[in-house]
């Protein structure tokens, strides 16, 4: 198997053409590599969560004008509660 070398700092910068460009070992890239991806992870979870909050918020919305259009009854106050309880789990 083939054993991975480093390159020594001089070797970096014969490499890399008088400074020019900059070359990165490979634990270094690694290193930088998953710190992107978990930067990525995190603003993808950060962005669900704002989805399904304005997801949620939509629904009681929708579910609170239902309520208003329906006579006073059990109908109305079924939905009246339903956009409460929706509402409630967009605060938790």
């Amino acid at each position: 198997m083939s054993e991975k070398k480093e390159l020594s700092g001089l070797a970096r910068q014969i490499l890399s053409g008088g400074g020019h460009v900059t070359l990165f070992t490979q634990q270094e890239f690694d290193e930088a590599l998953a710190l992107g991806k978990a930067e990525i992870m995190q603003v993808a979870i950060e962005t669900t969560k704002q989805a399904i909050k304005i997801t949620n918020e939509a629904c009681a919305d929708l579910v609170a004008e239902l309520a208003e259009q329906e006579d006073e009854g059990e109908v109305a106050t079924a939905l009246k509660n339903a956009s409460e309880a929706i509402r409630g789990r967009i605060k938790s």
